[in-house]
């Protein structure tokens, strides 16, 4: 769902609903969602935010808790206009079957030489990311310039701020997709954590390109092929 539908189901202005949806992010209480470039009714190109289904109802409920109902019917809407394949009918159809299984032949050839081909980013991933492919600041400093903690300052400096205790990434480095907030749970309470994205490792590395010690020659190799394949 996009900020613009969410607009027009509370009955306000598009722009407010972004500053609502900028303000939630900034608090933490939801995540950075996507950021679409469309065109409007003038053909103008604007940006809208994609919407994920628990965060519409918190962005709906700060914003006119009495639409949350048209919310609801909304999603439904969506969710069953989703097409349906039927197996059924593709098991009777042995040329489908054939397409199917052609597909799928060509697709462990094609991953199998992926796999081989991304050997040493996956190495460098398994030392130093996330399970989701992100890294912590510690990490990212370690990567970049070999001392954490010098990183973290410099960051602090443009990039970071502190936050109820919780250091975390102005908006707009979060809409560049430099930085991802993750709010996790930690037995009684929950924990604020930021994380580098690859996007950001990357931007990061360029940025204090001959500004301090380089990590170790393993590292670098290890990070410019994980590098040439980031996106």
């Amino acid at each position: 769902m996009s900020s613009r539908e969410i607009a027009e189901l509370v009955e306000k202005r598009h722009d407010n609903v972004k500053r609502t949806i900028e303000t939630l992010v900034e608090r933490g209480v939801i995540q950075l969602p996507q950021i679409e470039d469309v065109k409007n009714h003038l053909g103008q190109t604007v940006q809208e935010y994609r919407i994920g289904k628990r965060d519409s109802y918190v962005i709906v409920a700060q914003l006119s808790p009495e639409f949350t109902a048209r919310l609801v019917d909304r999603w439904q809407e969506l969710e069953n206009a989703q097409p349906k394949a039927d197996p059924v009918a593709l098991l009777n159809d042995p040329a489908a079957l054939r397409g199917l299984l052609g597909n799928y032949a060509e697709r462990v050839e094609t991953l199998q030489s992926q796999i081989e081909a991304d050997a040493p980013k996956v190495a460098f991933h398994d030392d130093f990311a996330e399970k989701d492919g992100l890294y912590t600041l510690q990490n990212a400093g370690r990567i970049i310039t070999g001392r954490p903690n010098k990183f973290i300052q410099e960051l602090k400096k443009q990039h970071l701020f502190y936050q109820g205790g919780a250091l975390v990434p102005y908006v707009r480095y979060r809409q560049q997709g430099l930085f991802e907030v993750k709010i996790e749970p930690q037995g009684d309470y929950v924990r604020t954590q930021t994380y580098i994205t690859p996007k950001g490792l990357q931007h990061f590395v360029k940025k204090f390109a001959g500004k301090s010690a380089p990590p170790g020659a393993a590292v670098v190799s290890a990070l410019n092929d994980y590098l040439s394949g980031a996106h």
